[in-house]
């Protein structure tokens, strides 16, 4: 059964170290995948040119895949703040015809996962590889509609 996955590179970062000869240059790749139907995942792929860093970022991205419920009309099915070093996104639920209104790192992310409508704030450090690990970290917290309703019956 042949998977079809998106991916996107959500960013590509250079860093280099300096030799007797001259700087020697290393990249950096975070990318996104997903199917646009409740399942995504981010992985960081480094090597020495830009095109293996992004093979190796969505080998780690496939092995790192979550699901994520959805609810209509394409939205998260309650508020959540993920959270990642000093970074905190806050995840919002949004009406129909919203749209995705997010910064460029949590939209990758939660339109690959298949949400139509929602509403992200970045907090703390905007650092894009803290925001995305928390992104990550507020999906994995989401409960679908019926769970978070066995729960409210169980906590009377």
């Amino acid at each position: 059964m042949a998977e079809e996955f998106e991916d996107k590179v959500i960013f590509i970062r250079r860093t280099a170290k300096t030799y007797q000869g001259g700087r020697r240059f290393r990249f950096g790749a975070m990318v996104a995948i997903g199917d646009r139907n409740g399942r995504v995942g981010i992985g960081l792929g480094k090597a020495k040119e830009v095109p293996i860093a992004v093979q190796k970022g969505q080998y780690v991205a496939r092995r790192n895949l979550i699901e994520v419920p959805i609810e209509e009309p394409g939205t998260i099915p309650h508020e959540v703040t993920g959270m990642h070093g000093t970074s905190r996104v806050m995840l919002k639920p949004a009406g129909a015809g919203t749209g995705v209104i997010a910064g460029s790192v949590p939209r990758a992310i939660v339109e690959l996962a298949g949400f139509r409508n929602l509403l992200t704030k970045e907090l703390g450090s905007r650092n894009q590889t803290n925001v995305a690990y928390a992104v990550i970290d507020g999906l994995k917290q989401l409960k679908t509609f019926e769970e978070s309703k066995q729960e409210r019956l169980v906590a009377r």
